[in-house]
């Protein structure tokens, strides 16, 4: 049987109050940095609470839409945007300088994520933004996107991401949150989902049809009803078929 090792990532300090059960069961978080949700207080618990765990750490920048919680593309110039996502790097950076972490990656969220993917323009941006704030960190990209093709061109380091717990369309974009079948919320399925990925680099689309898929790490959202069920059961049935979550 051959062995892999993956990583689990996970949103966290998005105020859904169940960080510190999640923490123990993932390898990265993404940690919301005042975009679509977060504060200065919320950012130092959830570090402190990744430091205790070895859980490396990622900055979570976000359109600038609490009111939607980032998930939507709003109406913003290109300038300014670049401007908000510097500034919650920043904010991120000190706040983690002020403890033993180390930034180890930044993903986008939501609709920001979402758009970069496809949108020339919006993946610039992001990684004008990356490359003004850090240097030798992570991006966490989709597979195949625009904003990966982009980073590879400009020596970004990326880790290819894939969701464990949420369904594709035939372009390997997700299936919209306003879908009842968007989040897929049963353990077992997750497991399916995900080791298909894993071992066969494929996905199944919402059609039925496989398609290629190849990631680095795999996210498990935290405001899915049954993520730290799904997360205690991935960390018991992986192991079975040589699958180390690290």
């Amino acid at each position: 049987m051959k062995n892999y090792s993956i990583d689990i990532n996970c949103d966290l300090g998005e105020g859904i109050g169940n960080d510190a059960l999640l923490m123990p069961l993932l390898s990265s978080c993404n940690i919301a940095c005042g975009g679509h949700t977060g504060d200065e207080k919320s950012m130092k618990e959830t570090i402190k609470l990744a430091l205790e765990h070895g859980v490396k750490i990622g900055a979570h920048p976000s359109y600038p839409d609490r009111e939607n919680f980032g998930r939507k593309e709003i109406d913003i110039t290109l300038s300014k945007l670049q401007e908000n996502i510097e500034n919650q790097i920043n904010t991120f950076k000190n706040i983690l300088n002020n403890t033993r972490g180390k930034l180890h990656h930044i993903k986008p969220h939501g609709a920001l994520y979402n758009v970069a993917a496809k949108n020339r323009k919006v993946a610039v941006i992001i990684l004008n933004a990356v490359q003004n704030t850090v240097d030798n960190v992570f991006l966490y990209v989709p597979y195949n996107s625009v904003i990966h093709q982009l980073a590879l061109e400009r020596g970004i380091k990326v880790k290819i991401e894939a969701f464990a717990d949420r369904n594709y369309n035939p372009d390997l974009s997700l299936v919209s949150r306003t879908n009842t079948n968007a989040v897929i919320t049963a353990p077992e399925l997750v497991r399916q989902h995900l080791m298909n990925m894993i071992i066969h680099k494929k996905v199944v689309s919402i059609d039925g049809v496989e398609l290629p898929m190849y990631a680095d790490t795999f996210c498990v959202h935290g405001d899915n009803p049954n993520a730290i069920e799904i997360l205690k059961f991935l960390h018991t049935e992986l192991p079975k078929n040589g699958i180390r979550i690290e």
